[in-house]
């Protein structure tokens, strides 16, 4: 998968947010940095059993969504 996340927080904010939607989500899970959306999405992709595009669409919609994740 290619490209960069489109996010409108800091990632910080955004995990917590995943954190509180998917309590299962750790901080190793969730680690990311920019240009390695890769590793994030395999081992989200492994914990959740969701596609990368499903995955990559709910972390961007976290981040444009200032109520709490779904």
């Amino acid at each position: 998968m290619a490209g960069t996340f489109k996010l409108d927080r800091p990632w910080d904010e955004v995990k917590e947010k995943l954190k509180e939607a998917k309590m299962e989500l750790t901080d190793e899970d969730l680690a990311y940095k920019e240009g390695d959306e890769d590793a994030l999405l395999g081992r989200l992709e492994k914990k959740l059993g969701k596609s990368r595009d499903e995955l990559k669409t709910w972390i961007e919609s976290v981040s444009s969504n200032k109520a709490q994740a779904g």
